[in-house]
């Protein structure tokens, strides 16, 4: 047997030499011991494994299992000897609890594309056809009054269109505490459908029915489904992740949102869907994700951390970390996540208003509404305003800015997805000094370049420059970054709130843009990019002098950073007697 034992652990030497040997090595040792368990194998010690039943195959998987973790951890061959086998697994089981599932893939690509993708795609679908609405707006008017629609009347009405979306998605995050808390981030996403399905139909059929108001409560509930998503999907998905995948699948959402974006603009060309007839269409199709979603879901387990923490029911958190993890053994994390609850269970229910009176979470707050208002003060709707602009006086021509712009959403969702493969190697904190710092310096070259662009005639295509490079540098850290930080800083009890709390200072945020942006426009002209330059500097500022790296740390380790920051004993002192 100890022969036998050492070729295959000679065996394992050679075939261990890639990482694609390990990763499969792992999931065949998945399926082993699955079958070991399935014959009442016990993780017991050397002397207590000679006493089984099937003592042969039990002290061969032990060699093996040996083997494994010194291809794996050591990369060194080391001789075999008689130890405990709990010892050796813990360490295999923390390799194979940090892998990525299929449930954990699919579960967070229908999160993402059934909720993200809509955000995005309305954001942007509302752009193309905007004359085309606006002149069906026009001719409702007329057949109801027999008059057309004043210039002044026509441009208000299509204002609040447009800003009943970021209204929306206002009211929308002030849900977010009250639904995650009672149905869970699972049943929230399913129940936010409806905020999606019922527009889709009102868009859908608004041109039928010669009512432009059907469009205006349709884009108010289509911001309250942004609304509930933005949130929900980052704090669902943050959950649901292990550790060292946390930073890419809290990506996942963002850069759905950039797809969404994207297929708005290549549907919304005016040769496909951007027309006459085509805009009723264009609008109705955000329905089609939330339909998908509503269909496949539920068959997706729930937030095993809401289940433990919140529902109290382990045997359901446990049957979730064994379909996400693909491992049986899962007592460990469920003592992480109960030693989370441990930590805070003075605390109780934390409303947003408890959430600014309490001292142990005065740096969180402050972060994430520097982070969240950063996000949006630093300019990022204004460039796309203004892109249009930028590419006409470079000299494209009018019909072809279309597809100038929908290749600018391109490169915001490759760079989205770059982000998700290097946010876990050089971590969210230096994602977001670079992507802000990039945005500082396009935002500082853009403005000399379009006050000297009548001057130097090269200069319009510096601005074209500035506008992909910003657009790259927020794609990589502002944009993605915010809402996983949210997930990872605030434990269980506050993460509604925090959310709850970010979610306001991100739609207000997007709103005043919209708002003031036109005024700043008029009276500043090319130098109104320099307000949006100082945001960045000073959000740049803020992140190198208080955001840590949480990159590969549980919720409670990063709350411990934030203990020492606020100066305080324990996680809520505040809330013990």
């Amino acid at each position: 047997m100890w022969a036998q034992s050492r070729s295959q652990e000679d065996l394992l030497e050679e075939e261990m030499a890639t990482p694609f040997s390990i990763l499969a090595w792992r999931i065949s040792w998945t399926e082993e011991t699955g079958r070991l368990q399935s014959l009442g194998w016990q993780r017991v010690g050397h002397d207590q494994a000679t006493k089984h039943k099937h003592t042969p195959e039990l002290l061969n998987t032990q060699a093996l299992l040996e083997a494994v973790l010194e291809c794996i951890c050591c990369r060194r061959p080391r001789q075999l000897h008689s130890r405990n086998v709990t010892e050796a697994t813990q360490t295999l089981d923390g390799v194979l609890e940090q892998r990525l599932t299929p449930v954990i893939v699919l579960a967070t690509l229908i999160a993402a594309f059934g909720s993200s993708f809509q955000y995005g795609y309305n954001v942007a679908t509302i752009n193309s056809p905007s004359e085309f609405m606006k002149d069906f707006y026009n001719y409702t008017y007329y057949d109801r009054v027999g008059e057309y629609m004043n210039e002044f009347y026509l441009t208000l009405l299509w204002s609040v269109t447009v800003s009943m979306f970021p209204f929306g998605g206002f009211l929308g995050s002030l849900m977010v505490g009250r639904l995650v808390n009672n149905l869970g981030r699972k049943g929230t996403l399913l129940f936010n459908n409806i905020f999606s399905i019922v527009p889709a139909l009102l868009m859908g059929f608004s041109d039928l029915a010669k009512s432009f108001e059907m469009i205006i409560v349709a884009r108010v509930l289509v911001g309250i489904c942004a609304g509930l998503s933005s949130n929900v999907v980052p704090m669902y998905l943050g959950e649901l992740a292990p550790k060292n995948w946390r930073g890419a699948l809290g990506v996942v959402p963002q850069l759905f949102i950039t797809i969404g974006i994207l297929v708005a603009q290549i549907f919304g060309l005016r040769s496909l869907l951007a027309n006459e007839e085509g805009w009723p269409i264009l609008l109705g199709l955000t329905g089609i994700p939330a339909v998908l979603q509503l269909l496949f879901l539920p068959f997706f387990p729930e937030s095993p951390r809401y289940l433990l923490i919140q529902k109290k029911d382990e045997e359901a958190a446990k049957r979730a970390l064994r379909r996400l993890r693909g491992w049986h053994d899962v007592d460990a994390e469920i003592e992480e996540i109960l030693e989370e609850d441990r930590a805070e269970k003075a605390a109780g229910f934390i409303s947003v208003l408890k959430l600014f009176k309490m001292r142990s979470l005065r740096w969180q707050v402050i972060s994430i509404i520097v982070l969240m208002a950063g996000q949006q003060l630093s300019g990022v709707n204004a460039i796309y305003y203004y892109a249009d602009q930028i590419y006409l006086s470079a000299g494209v021509k009018e019909d072809d800015v279309q597809y100038v712009t929908a290749g600018t959403g391109a490169v915001n969702v490759l760079i989205t997805v770059c982000a998700i493969f290097v946010v876990e190697l050089m971590g969210r904190r230096f994602l977001l000094l670079l992507g802000f710092s990039v945005c500082f310096t396009a935002c500082c070259v853009l403005t000399g370049a379009l006050a000297m662009q009548d001057v130097i005639s090269w200069m319009p295509y510096v601005s074209i420059a500035c506008v992909i490079s910003y657009v790259i540098g927020h794609a990589l850290g502002p944009s993605p970054i915010p809402a996983l930080l949210v997930t990872e800083i605030f434990l269980q009890s506050s993460r509604p709130a925090a959310y709850m709390v970010a979610g306001t200072v991100h739609w207000l945020s997007n709103f005043t843009v919209g708002l003031v942006f036109p005024f700043i426009q008029v009276g500043l002209g090319a130098y109104s990019f320099v307000i949006f330059a100082v945001v960045c500097l000073l959000t740049t500022v803020y992140i190198f002098l208080i955001i840590p790296e949480t990159k590969s740390k549980t919720f409670v380790e990063i709350n411990q950073i934030f203990i020492k920051m606020n100066k305080v004993p324990g996680v809520h002192p505040e809330k013990r007697s």
